[in-house]
């Protein structure tokens, strides 16, 4: 069952997808931060296996519901924040409404589908958001701004085939890794909030863990997108001026 719904900490907060690989970092960050509200949303309970790249976790944890076991310890850290916690997953149902009620969205899922959803919400209800991916030593992260940058539908118009979803699950991740683009997306979150142009908007980062290469791409909109940014055709620059 989903905990009660808090409308004035779901309000202005960060809403975070996820409280794993990539969302447990994110979460870390943000209350380190200085973040107020927080909303966190995820099914699934601790295992032992989630320890070594899930550092929020305890042994102590294992058996616990992630949302709960990550409430305790964000407390520990910003003992005033406002946490929101829903363990269920991100569905056509309720990701409207969650969304809607946030002020930035992390997107730290390994789900392909889930990550469409967040797209395709965010967009349509004029919600910015960062996207967050890892695979194996690599991994990625964008902002997306709806109307004014390019969306996950600009790069993929649809989400990979079950077979290539599989194939990246059984390449697995790296701790640190997901560690570092958790972080980034963090880092996106708190200056949207702060009222600053997030770094990420419209660029893809790629993260080699093996040689410590960063590389940022400016990505451009597809006509004929959901998001509409091609329409405007503006440039970086004038994206990050906005």
């Amino acid at each position: 069952m989903n905990d009660p719904i808090d409308n004035s900490i779901l309000e202005n907060s960060i809403l975070i997808i996820g409280v794993g690989g990539l969302g447990a970092p994110a979460a870390l960050a943000l209350a380190r931060g200085g973040a107020q509200r927080l909303t966190l949303i995820d099914p699934d309970p601790v295992e032992l296996s989630n320890l070594p790249r899930q550092v929020i976790y305890r042994e102590s944890d294992s058996g616990a519901p992630k949302v709960e076991a990550a409430a305790r310890r964000l407390h520990e850290f910003a003992p005033a924040i406002a946490l929101e916690t829903h363990r269920c997953a991100l569905d056509t149902v309720n990701a409207a409404m969650l969304i809607s009620r946030a002020a930035f969205v992390i997107d730290a899922t390994d789900n392909p589908a889930t990550k469409f959803l967040i797209n395709d919400q965010s967009v349509a209800l004029g919600k910015p958001f960062v996207y967050g991916g890892a695979i194996g030593w690599t991994g990625q992260a964008m902002t997306v701004l709806p109307h004014r940058t390019a969306c996950l539908r600009c790069l993929f118009e649809e989400p990979p085939g079950d077979d290539d979803a599989a194939s990246c699950r059984d390449a697995g991740i790296i701790g640190p890794v997901v560690g570092a683009i958790g972080e980034a997306q963090a880092a996106e979150a708190l200056r949207w909030i702060r009222g600053e142009i997030p770094a990420l908007a419209g660029t893809m980062l790629s993260y080699d863990g093996k040689t410590g290469r960063v590389r940022s791409t400016q990505i451009a909109a597809r006509s004929g997108c959901i998001c509409g940014a091609n329409q405007l055709s503006r440039d970086a620059t004038e994206i990050r001026s906005l």
